[in-house]
């Protein structure tokens, strides 16, 4: 075996169906399948960490509250920071529920933990000045005025399907239980920066604050595995590979690219900012910092495969 740690992303296919209700039930079908790829991992004798995304839940939390408090003002709204935590709670608990039964079904004896985790963001960050990361549901212009003028929301108007508010999606700098997950790591699969860790930004005290925005999953994974030391940073999507002029007749699909390689092709434009952007650039990051390691980005279904070499887009330095 090549590598024997290694820290996994969870795209958002992992957690939930399109097409499928998006009710706790539907989720957990989907979390249960996808932890029994997870459990095969685990019975090969990788050493894992999980991180998982969050977009479309926190946008389902926040929505709800929103809907809740114009029909009863008394009832507040959450911050987005809050709203965060919450679909930390409820996904983790969904994977380490799922994931433990899916290991012991293999004879296996390994404990699966969430860890509510906080990330550092500089609140200087430029994201904060232009947010981008839409959450919620859609609004008509006029409701969105409304709520810009009552709530000081940002909104903005999304692929002519209305309007929804937006947030920072500000750079991961630390996490925060980083401690606690590295005196975890030797014994137990840790479930840790669930949508990418619940944003805050360190005060002149050392104490914590937490802001409006929503951290990118993938570099915070990225982040975690630098912290670890993995030798694998190993990011799940819904393709094998990634492509250049995807979904055109000149699409070709990547098995192996370098640091420079994949500089180039991010300048070209050929990854969407809200897909495999964030992606790639954290396999970058990740490469550019271990050099002789490699990021991989692959399916759930594949992961196998692309830890051992059959499968996947592998990232290295050189």
């Amino acid at each position: 075996m090549g590598f024997c740690k290694v820290v996994i992303a969870l795209g958002g296919n992992a957690l939930q169906e399109r097409g499928t209700p998006p009710t706790a039930e539907a989720q957990l079908d989907v979390v249960r399948r996808t932890c029994e790829n997870l459990a095969d991992i685990n019975a090969r004798g990788y050493e894992m960490a999980i991180v998982h995304g969050n977009g479309p839940q926190v946008g389902r939390i926040a929505s709800a509250q929103e809907m809740a408090s114009m029909v009863d003002s008394n009832l507040p709204v959450m911050p987005i920071d809050v709203c965060g935590s919450m679909s930390q709670g409820y996904i983790g608990y969904q994977i380490q529920q799922c994931l433990r039964d899916a290991i012991r079904n293999r004879n296996r004896n390994v404990p699966v933990v969430t860890v509510l985790t906080q990330v550092v963001v500089s609140e200087d960050d430029v994201a904060f000045k232009n947010p981008t990361k839409p959450i919620g549901q859609f609004f008509s212009k006029e409701e969105a005025e409304t709520l810009a003028r009552e709530k000081g929301y940002v909104m903005r108007e999304d692929s002519g399907r209305g309007w929804r508010r937006v947030v920072a999606s500000p750079e991961p700098k630390w996490i925060v239980e980083i401690d606690s997950v590295k005196r975890l790591w030797d014994s137990t699969i840790v479930v840790t920066a669930g949508g990418g860790g619940i944003p805050v930004v360190e005060n002149m005290d050392g104490s914590l604050t937490g802001v409006a925005a929503v951290v990118d999953k993938d570099l915070a994974a990225e982040l975690l595995a630098e912290e670890m030391g993995t030798d694998c940073l190993l990011i799940l999507t819904e393709v094998d590979r990634v492509s250049i002029n995807f979904h055109t007749p000149d699409q070709v699909d990547l098995s192996h690219i370098t640091v420079p390689e994949a500089i180039k092709y991010v300048n070209e434009g050929h990854f969407a900012p809200g897909s495999m952007l964030p992606k790639v650039m954290a396999a970058i990051k990740f490469a550019r910092r271990f050099p002789g390691k490699k990021a991989i980005i692959t399916s759930l279904f594949r992961a196998i495969d692309a830890l051992e070499g059959r499968a996947g887009t592998v990232i290295t330095m050189a």
